[in-house]
């Protein structure tokens, strides 16, 4: 009992050393603006050189598999729309399975050319080398801003075939060892082994989802989230199915149905619970891939891992510029992103790991991975970001660089006269020259007020997201406030819950009538004497109601159904101001993107209408206006 005790104390220091190094990598990162997990695995690398017992570290890949990979997967699977998946679910699933398969065939069979090793031995490393990690590349295009369309695409890919790739890893490592194929049986334990871990995954989140909207309590739910995600892969592996497959599709159901019956509080609950949940994962996944990688292998095995990179990079660009052919509306320039995105991480290390200790070629094999996965952090994470700017992907809009360049001034002016302020205080500067100081930087504050004043008012959009910022900050602060009351005994526990809901819901609202509310632009209350019923497209939904609500129009939205596409699509509801029916359309050209969807007519109509589906443009809005004698806010 006191060795258990021992251990457990000595896993706990090990623990909180790995979060203290992470906490500091981040800090450092974010200064340096470097890619934040490419850091862990400099300072995980560059540990090992210090410690010899730290570079002597065996790390289970069971470790790996059953404690990190699920709160990763849950995370990103529960943040996940259903909608937004299923615009690409077609590419997506060309990329998570044959995609799997074709890297499997190609990256094997280069590497039993390249290196010598035995075609199945070369199959296996094919195999575990198709699993992608986009995490430092997902973290980076949401600090650049990049298109959310693009962001699915990479994300839900990697979701999928880390599935795929680890079902088809356990056949080619079967066949490997047991020396016999046969094909029916092969694609029998593929199908089984996935869709077992796809039927425990739904089984499981819808259950967890029910139970998520009947309950009211921050706490269990995140708790009930908890289980379902660690419950997810464990059962799954019981049963011998997928257990990665498992867990995102339990994330996604439970993410699509859980939340409808949450309350605004237990959503930021669960929400900051995985957010934080998925960094630590990350910190502790990331540095154990710079403490696991052993540099004299790589440096023994450089030719092999030469070929590994090769062969990586190819299979790759034959996957994505291929199969993204079928998806017409993919541009040039995202089919870039998505093949540089394709990194390697945890399921790498893991899969690399689990190879039997008596596996011929284990050491060469365990070295090509390790290369690639270096590679792939290394290079394509360092370069992510100058390839985005280089596609011109997040372009900035000049009226937002001038509100940087004349907001900036201000803050270095005021920043300047409260300097010279506090030395005439202290007795560092006399009050003669202080008062000549002091009129020059009023005057400039004046200028530069009004100059900031006259800019906003001319953009109404960075008018409204200032407004908007503000406005979050304000009831961050109300919540922190009624904590405090409510630690101190001031208000009771009914009341602060009462309380905290409001200020909750609040922070959840997407979308501020600050044209109602502050009257933007008019200077007086404005007269709204017609109303817009707008149909869009779900996928433009977010795109127009940010492009709406920035020209200060308050939007109201309605579900609906319908349409020749026979899909969800959204009514908006709009009160529009004299004078400003011709402002609608140019926002709305601008938010709706043009896109090819194909239809098929009903079967009775057209029993063979799946092979040649008719290619239909979409993307635009169907606008009703009509006058109304009276317009009311509640």
């Amino acid at each position: 009992m006191e060795e258990i005790t021992e251990t457990i104390i000595q896993v706990e220091r090990i623990f909180l050393f790995l979060i203290l190094i992470a906490l500091f990598v981040s800090v450092i990162a974010k200064r340096l603006r470097l890619p934040y997990t490419v850091g862990l695995v400099l300072i995980g690398l560059a540990l090992t050189f210090f410690s010899s017992s730290v570079s002597d570290m065996e790390i289970s890949p069971e470790l790996i598999m059953g404690i990190f990979v699920p709160p990763l997967l849950f995370e990103a699977s529960f943040h996940i729309r259903i909608n937004d998946l299923r615009r690409d679910f077609g590419l997506i699933m060309l990329l998570a399975i044959p995609g799997v398969i074709i890297t499997t065939l190609l990256v094997g069979t280069a590497i039993q050319w390249g290196t010598g090793v035995t075609m199945t031995t070369a199959l296996v490393f094919g195999a575990l080398i198709a699993a992608t990690d986009p995490v430092a590349v997902v973290a980076l295009f949401k600090q650049l801003g990049v298109p959310k369309r693009l962001q699915i695409l990479l994300e839900g890919e990697s979701l999928f075939n880390d599935g795929t790739a680890i079902v088809m890893f356990g056949l080619m490592l079967d066949i490997a060892t047991e020396g016999n194929f046969v094909l029916t049986e092969s694609l029998y334990d593929f199908v089984r082994v996935a869709g077992g871990g796809v039927f425990v995954g739904v089984v499981l989140g819808f259950f967890a989802s029910q139970a998520l909207r009947r309950i009211n309590d921050p706490l269990v739910e995140t708790a009930i989230t908890t289980i379902l995600a660690f419950s997810a892969y464990l059962l799954a592996e019981d049963f011998h199915v997928s257990g990665v497959l498992a867990v995102v599709l339990a994330g996604i159901v439970s993410g699509n149905i859980g939340p409808r019956g949450m309350s605004a509080t237990t959503r930021i609950v669960v929400n900051n619970f995985w957010e934080y949940g998925a960094f630590l994962a990350n910190s502790l996944v990331f540095l154990i891939i710079g403490l696991t990688i052993d540099l004299q292998i790589l440096i023994d095995n450089w030719q092999a891992i030469g070929v590994a990179i090769l062969a990586t990079l190819g299979a790759r660009f034959v996957s994505i510029y291929g199969f993204s052919y079928f998806a017409k509306d993919v541009k040039k320039e995202w089919k870039h992103i998505l093949y540089w995105g394709g990194l390697r991480g945890a399921i790498v290390l893991a899969l690399a790991l689990s190879i039997p200790s008596g596996f011929p070629e284990r050491e060469r094999l365990l070295a090509m991975a390790f290369g690639v996965v270096l590679f792939t952090l290394l290079v394509q994470g360092f370069s992510m970001g100058f390839l985005v700017e280089k596609v011109g992907l997040v372009k900035r809009a000049e009226s937002h660089i001038e509100y940087e360049r004349r907001h900036a001034r201000f803050i270095s002016n005021r920043s300047a006269f409260e300097h010279l302020e506090k030395m005439s205080k202290d007795g560092q500067l006399s009050d003669h020259i202080w008062r000549h100081m002091k009129s020059i930087f009023q005057k400039r504050e004046r200028f530069l007020v009004n100059s900031l004043q006259g800019f906003l008012a001319k953009n109404p959009s960075l008018e409204i997201e200032e407004l908007d910022t503000a406005r979050d900050e304000a009831l961050r602060v109300q919540r922190a406030a009624l904590d405090t009351l409510f630690r101190d005994g001031v208000i009771s526990e009914n009341i602060h819950e009462e309380l905290i809901s409001e200020v909750d819901e609040a922070l959840t609202e997407e979308h501020v009538n600050w044209s109602q509310i502050l009257d933007i632009g008019t200077g007086e209350k404005a007269t709204i004497k017609k109303m817009m019923a707008i149909v869009i497209q779900e996928d433009d939904l977010s795109s127009a109601l940010k492009a709406l609500s920035g020209a200060g129009f308050g939007v109201d939205q309605l579900p609906s159904t319908g349409g020749f596409l026979n899909r969800q699509n959204v009514t908006l509801l709009i009160g529009i101001p004299e004078g400003r029916e011709g402002d609608v359309l140019p926002l709305l050209e601008s938010a709706c993107e043009r896109r090819i969807q194909n239809i098929r007519k009903p079967l009775k109509e057209a029993p063979f209408s799946f092979l040649n589906p008719i290619p239909v443009e979409v993307g635009g809005a169907t606008i009703f206006t009509f006058d109304i004698e009276a317009y009311h806010e509640f």
